[in-house]
């Protein structure tokens, strides 16, 4: 489960910032690869594993 709960959280620092700091000037790299496609796609992954991990029967 932490890995998981690792790889959500590489997702959602991934997704973080492009923010400007002037409100009246836009700024292009919101619409970057890694914000638009990896990130979600890692966030998923992770839960993904996340269930296979609740779901997986232990070993006896």
């Amino acid at each position: 489960m932490f890995v998981g709960i690792a790889v959500i959280t590489i997702g959602f620092l991934l997704m973080i910032g492009g923010g400007s700091p002037d409100p009246k000037v836009f700024d292009e790299s919101i619409f970057s690869t890694q914000r638009i496609t990896v990130a979600p796609v890692l966030v998923i992954l992770g839960l993904v594993i996340e269930v296979y991990a609740i779901m997986k029967k232990p070993k006896e």
